[in-house]
């Protein structure tokens, strides 16, 4: 049988704002939250769901009040510094939230966020009485919650059964509240966390079971109840269909799973390799694979970033940080081999005595085809399975699409004029077609429709203006990733200005991650982190894709930690925490959540 890994747990870092004196609740392997007396506020789970079907217990063992206890799931964007079923500090736009609530009786159900002018709930039909164990059933692929009271759905309401779908408590029509959850809406906002949360100034204490003891830590005779999958030890019998937040049971894409291939997992697909600068020929290995996209970086100096691909070859080569047209004629990387590449003399980032680095993705081996499926016809070198693909092109001036080789439509990617002295510009799906950002600067995101046509990319397609940055007389070159589930994720979070940042889960370990604040102009653009040049938290390692500098260590700027689950901010900098400001992030995953306790 297949191990069930981790499971949730109470998380103590949070997921945004307030004070981590808030961790001193935390009991019992987190999964009891003791004493809630400064605390009317949200605990959410250590796991974060974008689809499936999930279940979880959790019971209210001693309270000195009879109201304001809920428990459910909240979005990314609810401020944990609020209660579940209150929205006092208020959240960001796009918080949602689900659950039921204990105030007197009966009990009641609600979804979104609430202040005191929209009060509005769905009564069930069960009493609470302190000890009672809930159970908590949500399919968020069709937006239905369903609430049980020790061990009866039917309890709570009439003919509710999640196995079947009958009578959920919430639904987008039908439940006893709406709640209407949508594929769109879970892509801007991001995750689910599972969240217990206190609307009252009262004292409590309170205990979860994610699926590792029945008993919830020696207060009830054991239960014995696993999910389909035989993963967990509940209470009370698992819907069918439903299951155990825990790694065991997380999606990773069949392509890129480490129990599913030998070739291509994560670190088969992206690496960042590490060496030293000899200004000569210099073969650098131990890198995993064959890379198909170079970007040097140096750390022990100013230099500029370049870019060198397998489609284009080791003599033209462009930069990051600059504008400037390619440059060609001298072949600055000699070899793309087995396990990394040559590069020759100092025109890569390979000058003597300097530290320098690289990171790599693997397209497909240098193996081009050329692409009819846009009004332009592209050449394309795609990895498939991992979501990556080098798209080169002769633009038309007219608004055009290009074909990316890809399966699904891309989240990220830039595009450089390779004939001319035109910007990067740049496409996340969190800030959408209608506007654009510059890879080598600092600005922030622009609206105009002569970059993309207003044009969201499709499963096959890239839209294209005509602006001369993406689509005038001349040839380009297009870098573009889509999320796959376990390795590489591009979606948005919103700063918090404390020292104690917002959590961001990804699914994966980080390897790399680039931030861009898209709301506001700061000194700094592209802040880069990654795990080889620090291997250990808190990361201050800082690069940035937008600038020839070197590698900055300044301890108390720009500090994250990296995660199994994803990455926190440890820091106040207004480039990628300041409050209230909207950030974007890129993300690259070695070890997928899935496997953090056994790759």
């Amino acid at each position: 049988m297949a191990s069930s890994g981790n499971f949730c747990t109470l998380n103590p870092i949070g997921q945004s704002g307030g004070s981590d004196s808030t961790q001193k609740i935390y009991e019992n392997g987190n999964l009891q939250a003791r004493d809630f007396r400064y605390f009317d506020a949200t605990v959410m789970g250590t796991i974060g769901v974008t689809s499936g079907k999930w279940y979880y217990e959790v019971t209210l063992e001693s309270s000195s009040s009879s109201s304001g206890q809920a428990w459910g799931w909240v979005n990314s964007r609810f401020n944990i510094d609020a209660a579940v079923g209150y929205t006092s500090p208020s959240s960001q736009a796009g918080a949602d939230t689900m659950f039921i609530y204990a105030d007197g009786s009966p009990m009641k159900v609600s979804s979104g966020t609430h202040d005191g002018s929209n009060s509005n709930f769905g009564s069930t039909s069960a009493n609470f009485a302190t000890t009672n164990i809930i159970g908590i059933a949500v399919d968020f692929d069709n937006s239905k919650a369903y609430f049980s009271q020790n061990g009866s759905f039917t309890n709570v309401r009439s003919g509710q059964n999640p196995a079947t779908a009958a009578n959920p408590c919430l639904a987008p029509s039908g439940g006893l509240y709406a709640w209407n959850l949508t594929a769109a809406n879970v892509k801007k906002y991001g995750p689910w966390y599972p969240a217990i949360g206190n609307w009252a100034s009262a004292t409590r204490t309170v205990r979860v079971n994610f699926g590792q003891d029945s008993t919830f830590q020696g207060q009830v005779s054991a239960g014995g109840n696993a999910d389909e999958n035989g993963f967990g030890d509940f209470k009370y019998s698992v819907p069918a269909g439903f299951l155990a937040i825990c790694s065991g049971n997380l999606s990773v894409s069949s392509d890129i799973d480490p129990a599913q291939t030998d070739d291509d997992y994560p670190a088969k697909n992206f690496n960042v390799v590490l060496f030293n600068g000899n200004g000569s020929t210099n073969a650098v290995t131990g890198l995993g694979f064959k890379p198909d996209l170079i970007w040097g970086f140096t750390r022990s100096a100013s230099q500029d970033k370049r870019m060198v691909d397998s489609t284009r070859g080791g003599s033209e080569r462009v930069h990051s940080n600059l504008s400037n047209a390619a440059s060609t004629g001298t072949v600055v990387i000699s070899a793309f081999g087995s396990d990394g590449f040559t590069a020759n003399g100092g025109q890569f980032n390979n000058d003597n005595n300097a530290t320098c680095g690289a990171w790599c993705w693997r397209a497909n081996g240098g193996v081009t085809a050329n692409n009819t499926n846009g009004t332009i016809a592209s050449v394309t070198q795609a990895n498939v399975k991992a979501g990556f693909s080098i798209i080169t092109y002769t633009g038309s001036g007219s608004n055009a699409t290009i074909g990316h080789g890809l399966s699904a439509a891309p989240d990220f990617f830039m595009v450089k004029d390779r004939a001319r002295a035109e910007s990067w510009n740049v496409y996340h799906s969190s800030i959408g077609a209608t506007k654009y950002l510059v890879l080598d600067t600092s600005a922030q995101a622009a609206t105009n429709s002569n970059r993309w046509n207003d044009t969201e990319p499709d499963a096959t397609k890239i839209g294209l203006g005509t602006n001369d940055n993406t689509n005038g007389s001349s040839t380009y070159v297009c870098y573009a990733w889509h999320n796959v589930e376990g390795y590489q994720r591009f979606g948005n979070y919103i700063g918090n200005g404390s020292v104690y940042g917002p959590f961001i889960y990804t699914g994966f370990r980080p390897r790399l991650l680039a931030i861009k604040a898209f709301s506001s102009n700061y000194s700094e653009g592209w802040i880069v982190h990654d795990t080889a040049r620090t291997t250990g938290n808190t990361s201050i390692r800082k690069l940035g894709w937008d600038n020839g500098t070197g590698e900055s260590t300044a301890a108390a700027s720009h500090q994250i930690d990296f995660l199994s689950t994803g990455f926190k901010l440890r820091n106040t900098n207004t480039d990628i925490n300041e409050s209230g400001s909207s950030y974007i992030y890129m993300a690259w995953g070695d070890v997928p959540t899935r496997y953090n306790n056994t790759f």
